[in-house]
């Protein structure tokens, strides 16, 4: 560790294992993110492509381009985290791409949960409350509901804006890690003001960052079955259909990865200061990218669910992607107030 006291991203520098199993799980890492990076940037890019240039702008649309924007901006940046990961987390692109990136990383990696979140929300008032929903859920007001999530986001990435930088350890080595250096007078002081802020940044980002957006999503679906159960719509619509396979798969992608980081914060002292826990150390790749892979399943799920499967392999990909994108009935406007209930009955039981 460096004398200036820094912490790789990872929590640890480079394991020395070398085992075959070990090497599997250094590469396997290095595939899926080089194939997460080239999907999603095509995926999303082309979601941004439909959904902002192609569709009327709806609600439903709003949220999806702004969760395509965020995968998209993520998956961007993954050429730089793979290459250091390749170099055993070492980081050769300076200390402005240092923050740069990892700045862009965690605000849309927050964003990612949050939107969804929100969708789940959206859907849930539709199903609920469809005459509120009809006259007042418009596009201007989802245009500025929508930067809730992103403010949000912003504020969760404060402790990279503050401590992340490059440091160098004694071998002459550059990591793009939490310093401390200017954070105490002492070794003691600068430990302590380093274990106090990673142990609060990581139960807040479990806490705010996954298990409460979360939450929200399953009293949505929780609230959201029991009106179709009551109604006797077994069926459910369209867009409720996207949403579960894309809240299904951040789940299935995401627990792992959020699993690991949150163990590693409990015992993060004993993992600095004792060495024990290897094996988060050597988890951390495989977990992450996995939760990295979600980012280009999204498309995906756009175009293959709610659809006859025969019928989307002969019809072009932007028209799936907008059917995918469509709200159930008309596109809410600000002019729209009548309706309401019969709409909302239609919004249950479209397919």
């Amino acid at each position: 560790m460096a004398a200036n006291f820094s912490i790789p991203l990872n929590g640890s520098e480079e394991t020395p294992y070398a085992s075959a199993g070990y090497m599997a799980l250094r590469i396997l890492p290095l595939v899926v993110l080089s194939v997460t990076c080239v999907l999603g940037v095509l995926g999303n890019g082309l979601v941004i492509w439909v959904a902002g240039f192609r569709m009327a702008h709806t609600v439903t649309s709003i949220c999806y381009l702004n969760l395509a924007i965020a995968d998209f901006s993520f998956t961007a940046t993954l050429p730089f985290l793979i290459v250091s990961m390749a170099m055993g987390e070492k980081w050769p692109f300076g200390w402005f791409l240092c923050k740069l990136i990892h700045i862009i990383v965690d605000i849309n990696l927050f964003g990612s949960v949050f939107l969804i979140a929100l969708i789940a929300l959206d859907r849930c008032i539709c199903v609920l409350h469809p005459v509120w929903a009809q006259n007042h859920r418009t596009v201007s007001l989802a245009k500025k509901v929508i930067v809730g999530p992103w403010i949000l986001a912003l504020v969760l990435t404060l402790p990279v804006f503050i401590f992340l930088s490059t440091a160098s350890d004694p071998n002459g080595n550059i990591y793009c890690t939490f310093s401390f250096a200017s954070w105490g007078d002492t070794v003691e002081k600068r430990l302590e003001v380093a274990l106090a802020t990673l142990t609060a940044r990581g139960i807040i980002r479990f806490i705010i960052g996954f298990s409460t957006p979360m939450s929200t999503v399953a009293i949505c679906y929780g609230l959201i079955a029991a009106k179709i159960r009551r109604k006797g719509m077994m069926n459910s619509s369209r867009p409720f259909r996207v949403l579960t396979a894309v809240v299904a798969s951040f789940f299935i992608c995401w627990f792992p990865f959020q699993l690991v980081a949150l163990l590693s914060t409990v015992w993060l002292k004993e993992m600095l200061l004792e060495g024990k826990y290897k094996i988060l150390d050597i988890l951390v790749g495989p977990t992450s990218s996995l939760a990295f892979f979600n980012s280009c399943l999204n498309p995906m799920l756009y175009v293959f669910v709610g659809q006859d499967f025969r019928e989307r392999l002969i019809r072009s990909l932007p028209a799936s992607l907008e059917r995918a994108l469509t709200e159930d009935s008309a596109p809410t406007s600000d002019t729209v107030t009548n309706s309401a209930a019969a709409n909302a009955e239609v919004q249950l039981q479209e397919k």
